[in-house]
């Protein structure tokens, strides 16, 4: 009887450890959010082949230890937007699919946006406000497999991050929170300004929820959404100073008939470098701690950006992409992507394409929950191609979708890329077909419809029947467009500088 006590309880003891084992091999996954960072915004090579894919300026030597310890991803694609992007990552949907398409206010139950544009060619589209009720979130999905989560800093989709499964969270936050020195125009940073764009306070939040999750011994999800790099620019007085004496910032001073003293703090590229360095401090200070925890061989920490965008003011910054945010060009959707954890090569190189909506289901599968079991979402989970596996044609081929049926800067338009080959339409000019080869063309420089007839057709169709098949938002033609109305809205020139094209567009200044 004895003996038969002394084995169950060896058996009761072994199941224990053994689910304690388990419990502790479950990686925490942390993910790094930047707002409005280009493709070539960091200081990292996103091209090794390409000098203009980086912004070697720009002092970030964690981001950089980041790319020497994990893998980059070369083709990494964002939204054009913010708001639209965060919705992307936590559901897996692609825009058009969740309904979620731009951050405006309400419009009640219409269909289409027609405050301010009754006189324009097209009449745009309304946008969901909120995540659906039931879409699966990532803490929806993490949290039955053990894992606690919290996201700390911009949040940008109405609702309330509790009701998504957030244990931890600053709640509906936008924007504003952000945004802590008044009067963008003004020409100087307080003294005393010590928290730019909250990003100490966002990071001390952080470190102290990775803290108290190692001591509960709890696996976790930690999203760290900064407020930065979005407009509103700010950074530490003394880390601007120090860029101020740049030779390619004096460069630009004198370009623009300005000094560090009388440069208006919008227009200044010493703060917005500075909010750089001041942000790869605060990425330095969770990867240390993740490593002072000694969790660093079970923590995965991904970095990407939400949307692409365009830096331009320094003189000599070539483009290396066309468009910026607010565009489905390669400008506005193309962002940096980043990620080190176990099982991933130091130093490793990813190319082909993947997207945001591909961190859900990757992140159930690093769970240990099976990505397959998401149901109606367009993202797939990238855990085996960090591992090493490599990608077959399907998936090198597969499809993205962005649909933006809005006017901002921008007009209605959606494009859908696959493998090398992209297809666009404008909902103002659908008489003008637009297909790119971006193997050759990274710049959508030539417009090869024309040549190809064919193929663009396929494709065209293939876009709008899965935008037809999800319920994505039409723009409808206008009754009423003026010409002479549109003409005067302050963004029609650049509405046409980056608009649809026939054959070839020009390139622009800072792209030659």
């Amino acid at each position: 009887m004895n003996v038969r006590r002394l084995f169950v309880a060896l058996i009761v003891a072994w199941t224990l450890a053994m689910f304690a084992r388990g419990a502790e091999a479950k990686p925490n996954i942390v993910l790094l959010y930047i707002d409005d960072w280009a493709w070539n915004g960091t200081p990292v090579l996103m091209d090794d082949a390409m000098p203009n894919s980086h912004m070697p300026v720009l002092r970030m030597p964690n981001v950089e230890r980041l790319a020497s310890e994990g893998m980059k991803f070369r083709n990494a694609y964002g939204s054009p937007q913010c708001s639209p992007a965060r919705v992307c990552v936590q559901t897996g949907k692609s825009s058009a699919r969740s309904g979620f398409t731009v951050y405006m206010n309400a419009k009640g139950q219409d269909y289409y946006d027609k405050k301010g544009h009754e006189k324009f060619p097209v009449i745009p589209c309304i946008s969901d406000e909120t995540i659906d009720a039931d879409a699966v979130t990532i803490p929806k999905a993490l949290n039955p497999l053990g894992y606690v989560c919290a996201h700390i800093g911009k949040w940008h989709m109405r609702g309330d991050p509790g009701a998504e499964g957030y244990a931890v969270h600053d709640g509906a936050t936008d924007n504003n929170p952000g945004n802590t020195v008044e009067g963008a125009g003004k020409v100087h940073l307080p003294d005393d300004l010590t928290d730019p764009k909250l990003m100490f306070s966002v990071t001390k939040k952080a470190i102290a929820f990775m803290e108290d999750q190692v001591k509960a011994g709890k696996p976790f999800y930690l999203q760290i959404s900064h407020y930065a790099m979005h407009e509103g620019r700010e950074c530490l007085p003394a880390t601007r100073e120090k860029y101020a004496r740049l030779p390619e910032v004096q460069a630009y001073y004198k370009q623009h008939g300005t000094t560090a003293a009388t440069v208006k703090r919008k227009d200044d590229p010493a703060v917005w470098l500075g909010m750089g360095e001041d942000l790869d401090g605060r990425i330095g200070a969770v990867l240390d701690r993740i490593r002072q925890l000694g969790i660093e061989d079970n923590t995965y920490v991904v970095m990407m950006s939400d949307n692409g965008y365009r830096h331009h003011f320094l003189p000599g910054l070539t483009q290396p992409l066309h468009a910026a945010k607010w565009w489905v060009w390669q400008g506005g959707i193309r962002v940096p992507m980043i990620v080190k954890g176990p099982g991933i090569q130091p130093g490793s190189v990813f190319n082909a394409n993947v997207a945001n909506i591909d961190l859900l289901p990757t992140f159930v599968e690093w769970a240990g929950g099976d990505p397959l079991s998401l149901k109606d979402i367009d993202g797939v989970s990238l855990a085996g191609y960090m591992a090493g596996e490599k990608p077959d044609d399907a998936f090198v081929n597969r499809c993205l979708y962005f649909h933006y049926p809005h006017y901002r800067t921008s007009m209605p338009h959606s494009a859908m890329v696959c493998g090398s080959r992209k297809v666009m339409v404008f909902y103002e000019r659908p008489d003008i077909p637009m297909l790119f080869d971006l193997s050759k063309d990274e710049g959508e420089v030539n417009n090869i419809a024309r040549d190809h007839p064919e193929e663009h057709r396929k494709l065209f169709e293939q876009m709008m029947s899965y935008l037809k098949q999800v319920g994505a938002r039409i723009p409808m033609v206008n009754p009423d467009y003026d010409p002479e109305v549109y003409k005067k809205d302050k963004a029609y020139e650049i509405r046409m500088q980056w608009g649809p094209f026939e054959s070839q567009r020009p390139l622009e200044e800072d792209e030659k």
